[in-house]
């Protein structure tokens, strides 16, 4: 996820404007939030998580193949 810097605010202006940085975060897509000049939280559109959190089977199986791949030794070793 690509997150644009002029989008970073602290958290007493996020706690005092929030409807202001809801609306920036419709307008470009996240915001974060800073906390002692931290990046410290992630606001995002609800359906953009939900899109972050689901992977396809095809992604899953392709992990699963390059995992075994480079721990195959050490399944074998297990397997006995």
């Amino acid at each position: 996820m690509k997150v644009n810097t002029s989008n970073f605010v602290s958290i007493t202006e996020a706690n005092q404007n929030f409807s202001r940085i809801a609306r920036m975060v419709d307008e470009s897509g996240a915001v974060v939030i800073l906390k002692n000049n931290t990046p410290r939280y992630l606001l995002i559109d609800f359906s953009s998580a939900e899109e972050e959190q689901t992977a396809s089977d095809e992604d899953v199986l392709s992990v699963s193949r390059r995992l075994v791949a480079k721990n195959h030794e050490a399944y074998e070793v297990l397997a006995k």
